[in-house]
C-alpha cells in the first residue's frame, strides 16, 4: 500500500502511533498488543517486511524514488511520528514511569481493561469468522491446547526475575534487538524484558538524556531484531491465520497475570533507582477512592475496545458498500 492519505488519516496514524509508543514505555504492555487492538498489526508487519535487501541497494544507489515506492510510506511516517512523540512526551513532558510508582493501580487499571477488552473482541470475532469451519472452532481440542500454550508462555515472561546485567555497549545491542522482538509480538512487552534484562531505567534515562552511547547500540540491535522478527511472525500469521489469533490471545490472557492493578509489589534499590523485583496479584482488602477509580479506568478499557472494534467494522463495511 503506498497511497497518499488524508490529513485526517495520517492524524489517526499518528495518534494510533502514540498510543503503540506509550504502551511500550509501560512493563508489561506491548506496542504489538495495542496495534493489535488498534486494527494496524499486519499492515506494520507488511511495512517493516517491505524494508529488505532490494530496498537497501535502491537507497545505496540513492534511487531514492524507487526505494520510497517500496515501503508504505505515508503509513510509516505518521505512526513513527507517533511513537517518538510518546517516548518524548512521556519520559520528558509528563512522567509516567513515575505514574506507575505513585499511582500504579491507575494506569495498569486502564491498560488491563484494553487489553482484557481486546481478547474479548477477537476472541467473539474469530468464533464468528469459524463458525462454518469445525476445524478451526474455538471449541475444539487444538484451540484449546493453542489458548493454553500461549497462556502458560505468557506467564512464564511475565514471571521471570530481572537479573544483573552488563552495561557494555554489545548488551544493548542484545537488549534492543530481544526487546524490539518481544515488542512486535502482541501480549509480550518490550519494556518488561527490558526490566528483566535490567536495562529499563538506563534506557528510559538515556532517551530523556539522549545518550547516544547507550541509544545507538540499542537502535541498531532493534533495527535488526524488527526486520528479523517482523519476517517469522508475519510468515507464521500468513501460514496459520486462525492458530496464531489463538495462540495470542493465549499470551494476552497470561499476560493479564502482571497486568492485574491491584499487586503486592517488591521494589529493590539499584544504584540508587527504584526497581521492581517481584509482584502478586492480590483483591483489595479495603476499598477507596483509588480502588474504585482504577475499577472505573478498566471499564473504560473495555468500553474503548469495543467501541473502536465495532466503529472499524462499521466503517469497513461502508467503504465496502456499492455505490448507488
Amino acid at each position: 500500500m503506498n497511497d497518499i492519505m488524508t490529513w485526517r488519516e495520517r492524524l489517526i496514524i499518528y495518534l494510533k502511533g502514540m498510543a503503540m509508543g506509550t504502551a511500550d514505555i509501560i512493563p508489561g504492555v506491548s506496542g504489538g498488543t495495542m496495534a493489535f487492538i488498534l486494527g494496524i498489526y499486519e499492515r506494520l508487519l507488511a511495512a517493516i517486511r517491505a524494508v529488505n535487501w532490494t530496498w537497501f541497494s535502491k537507497v545505496r544507489r540513492f534511487k531514492w524514488a524507487e526505494a520510497t515506492a517500496l515501503l508504505d510510506i505515508w503509513f510509516l511516517i505518521p505512526l513513527i511520528a507517533g511513537i517518538i512523540s510518546a517516548f518524548i512526551v512521556f519520559t520528558r513532558v509528563i512522567p509516567l514511569p513515575l505514574w506507575l510508582n505513585t499511582h500504579p493501580e491507575l494506569v495498569y487499571g486502564l491498560f488491563f481493561g484494553l487489553i482484557a477488552g481486546s481478547v474479548w473482541v477477537l476472541l467473539t470475532g474469530l468464533q464468528r469468522d469459524t463458525q462454518n469451519d469445525k476445524a478451526n472452532s474455538l471449541f475444539t481440542p487444538k484451540s484449546g491446547a493453542l489458548l493454553a500454550v500461549g497462556i502458560i508462555i505468557g506467564l512464564l515472561v511475565v514471571n521471570l526475575v530481572p537479573a544483573d546485567t552488563p552495561d557494555a555497549s554489545w548488551f544493548y545491542f542484545i537488549c534492543g534487538m530481544v526487546a524490539i522482538s518481544a515488542m512486535l509480538l502482541p501480549g509480550i512487552s518490550g519494556s518488561f524484558i527490558l526490566l528483566i534484562l535490567g536495562k529499563y531505567a538506563a534506557v528510559l534515562e538515556a532517551i530523556s538524556e539522549f545518550n547516544l552511547h547507550i541509544l545507538f547500540p540499542f537502535a541498531f540491535g532493534c533495527g535488526v531484531g524488527l526486520m528479523g522478527f517482523a519476517r517469522i511472525i508475519g510468515y507464521c500469521i500468513g501460514r496459520w491465520p486462525h492458530a496464531m489469533v489463538k495462540l495470542i490471545c493465549g499470551l494476552l490472557i497470561g499476560t493479564l497475570y502482571a497486568i492485574w492493578p491491584f499487586q503486592e509489589r517488591v521494589f529493590v534499590t539499584v544504584s540508587g533507582k527504584q526497581k521492581l523485583l517481584e509482584s502478586t496479584p492480590i483483591w483489595p482488602m479495603q476499598w477507596q477512592q483509588e480502588e474504585w477509580l482504577a475499577v472505573g479506568l478498566m471499564l473504560l478499557g473495555v468500553a474503548l475496545v469495543i467501541a473502536m472494534a465495532r466503529w472499524a467494522a462499521t466503517h469497513e463495511s461502508s467503504q465496502a458498500a456499492p455505490l448507488a
